[in-house]
Parts: C-alpha cells; structure tokens; sequence
C-alpha cells in the first residue's frame, strides 16, 4: 500500500542491490516466518505458536541482515557530503533518545489497549483490529516518509523505508516479541502471511515489467487496489 501510494505520486526507480537483496530477503522474511509458525501443518502440533527457540531464529536472521546493512553503508563514499547531519551536544542526544522511546511505550500502550477494547465493542477479532487499524496506524509514519521521499524524488528512500521496515518488523519486531512471551499462531492467519509473501512476490515481478527496476504508476495502482481487497475481506472474514 505505502508503495503504491508512493510509486502514483512519482515512479520509483530501484537500484539494482535493491531487486537481488534487499526485496528477496524480505521475501525471505515471511517465508521463514511461514515455516516456523506452522507447527499444526509441519509437525502435526495440536496448536502452532512461536516459541521462544523460534524468536532467536528470526533475531538471527536480523543480525545477518544488520551485518550486511552495515557493510553496505561503509561502502558508501563521501556519505557526509551528500547528506548533512545537525550535530547535538551528548546529554541531549542522550535526552531525546530517552523522550522518543517513552513517547513509543506509551504509545503503544495506547494503540493496543484502544486496539482491544475496539474489537471488544465491534465484535471483531484482535487479529482483524490488528492487520487493519492497529497496522495502518502504527504505518502512518512510514507513509508519509515514503510518500514525502518520493515527491522530493528521493526514490531509493521510498522504497528502502518500505522494504527495510517489513524485514525489521519480522526478524526483529517477532524475534523479540516470541522471546518475551511465546506467540499462538492460527492456521487462519497463513492468508495474511500469504498476503505479505504476495506483495514481496509482486513487487519484485514488477521489477521486470514495464521500465526495468522501475515501479511505475500503474503498478502502484494495482498494489493499492490488491490491499484495498484484502482489507475488505479482512473485514467480512
């Protein structure tokens, strides 16, 4: 959806580390995901959850990722001219690190508590609150990155945003969220992996269709009409 959104305002050229890494491990992402998730259909389980074993997979997986993020920043020549950073003294540096992550806490809390007590009323699932409501919001960020980053032109923001976030939130975000308390999985939720693997499907395809390592309008187009579908089906599931 960010994507779409993003390619309609301005089309996104990628770069060519972009198609062969960056876009297949996030497709790896949700692959692994889908394997360590099944344990009903894979080893016949009478439940399947993430377990604590299976967070440290997925946290592995990230530091493979954050090493190779890394890496590929040291390779970048000249990075201080290109882009300027305003310089902040240690303690207040130190203080608006502490404010932005208790402003995410609380946050948080928030959205989940408001999340909860929303699914209660409307007599929906938390999962349904959660792949709808809670996800748009907490995306709303990522959006206007993206969508400012690709009006400025700025495409390889637009894209790195988007790709970067679906891999942190898997490996890292469910790594350590498996880690603090073991996650039950339902079958019924394979569809919504499976929405995730589709759309990292889809957008390396388009990678190949129209203007090579391009995604152009009309692609973006069709992405936002595929999960405006899946957001009515979440709905009336």
């Amino acid at each position: 959806m960010i994507l779409g959104i993003s390619a309609v305002i301005y089309p996104l050229a990628v770069s060519k580390g972009t198609v062969w890494k960056e876009i297949p491990f996030s497709l790896l992402a949700s692959v692994v995901l889908a394997f360590l998730a099944n344990d009903q259909l894979i080893d016949k389980q009478s439940h399947s959850v993430l377990l604590r074993s299976d967070g440290l997979i997925l946290l592995s997986f990230f530091v493979i990722f954050l090493y190779y993020s890394i890496n590929l920043a040291f390779e970048i020549k000249g990075i201080d001219d290109h882009v300027p950073s305003k310089a902040h003294g240690t303690v207040k540096s130190i203080g608006l690190v502490i404010a932005g992550l208790s402003g995410l806490v609380i946050g948080g809390e928030w959205i989940v508590n408001g999340a909860v007590h929303m699914a209660l009323k409307l007599g929906m699932s938390q999962a349904t609150v959660g792949l709808t409501v809670v996800a748009v919001g907490t995306s709303l960020p990522e959006l206007a990155t993206s969508a400012v980053a690709a009006y400025r032109k700025n495409v390889d923001i637009a894209v790195g945003n988007v790709v970067g976030s679906n891999i942190f939130n898997i490996f890292f975000v469910l790594g350590i969220s498996a880690i603090i308390h073991p996650l039950p999985f339902s079958i019924a939720n394979n569809i919504d992996i499976g929405m995730v693997i589709l759309a990292s499907l889809l957008l390396f395809v388009f990678m190949f269709t129209g203007k090579k390592r391009s995604l152009d309008r009309w692609e973006g187009v069709v992405s936002m009409s595929i999960y405006v579908v899946y957001i009515i089906f979440l709905i009336y599931r």
